[in-house]
């Protein structure tokens, strides 16, 4: 596996997330590429729930998120993001972190990145879904951002830099520690197939908006979505992600047996 980002289509990506603005390697464009890409392309596990497996080399990532009507998790999102980044002029790093959110020392399974932007470095991260980051962050100890009622803020633990948002511990990485691409491919394998992996267990849907993040257990709380076919029409309007009535139907108890968990 290797970047490739020469693969990447990126008219079609600045589409795919709206973004018609300026594209010179500045804090302002990368500021309005990731929030307009965490608006425009939520996150989503379907295809490890339903045993497929992810692929994240770019040609299936791009078919998946940028033309298939799809969104995706961590390792899909900012693998994506930081090819457009380059693409666009953009120096950055690619880095694994160990999500925290109070479990304990986690494998480093979460892909996040570092970008350099008028003589600074910004953490970006548009795949963490939960409270993740919809702005980018100042790579500096007590450094923070804020975007409608969300605010992080970056500390430190030792060598580990850690993101929070409010109290919360989201993940934590040593930004020297280099990652290559076989590094991020035994990752995700772990995250898309391991059975200790709570990506292959729980359907996890997420669509975030100005002020707002809506997830697929909002769907199934509700009455209107009783059978497959309003379960795909709910995931389509409501949380932007096109599937089919058949993964629908597969999927709908197991978003059921999630909420009852």
């Amino acid at each position: 596996m290797t970047w490739d980002i020469d693969k990447l289509d990126l008219e079609a990506y600045l589409a795919r997330i709206g973004h018609d603005g300026p594209l010179a390697p500045t804090y302002e464009t990368l500021r309005a590429l990731h929030l307009a890409h965490v608006r425009s392309i939520p996150f989503e596990n379907l295809d490890a729930v339903l045993g497929r497996g992810i692929a994240i080399d770019l040609g299936s990532i791009q078919d998946k998120l940028v033309t298939g009507g799809r969104g995706g998790y961590c390792h899909e999102q900012n693998l994506l993001f930081a090819a457009a980044l380059e693409r666009l002029g953009f120096a950055l790093t690619r880095h694994l972190a160990r999500i925290r959110l109070g479990r304990g020392h986690l494998p480093r399974s979460h892909a996040t990145l570092t970008v350099e932007a008028d003589g600074r470095t910004w953490l970006a991260d548009v795949g963490f879904g939960g409270e993740g980051l919809v702005v980018p962050i100042a790579f500096e100890d007590g450094a923070t951002a804020r975007s409608g009622p969300w605010e992080w803020r970056l500390g430190r633990d030792g060598d580990f830099r850690v993101l929070h948002a409010g109290p919360v511990e989201l993940y934590a990485f040593r930004p020297d520690e280099p990652h290559y691409p076989s590094d991020f491919e035994v990752a995700n394998f772990y995250v898309a197939n391991s059975p200790r992996s709570p990506f292959v267990h729980h359907v996890l849907v997420q669509r975030t908006t100005a002020d707002a993040r809506v997830r697929a257990e909002d769907l199934a709380a509700g009455p209107a979505v009783g059978t497959a076919a309003e379960l795909a029409e709910g995931l389509r309007e409501r949380l932007g992600i096109e599937i089919t009535e058949e993964d629908a139907r597969e999927l709908l108890p197991r978003l059921r047996a999630g909420r009852a968990d």
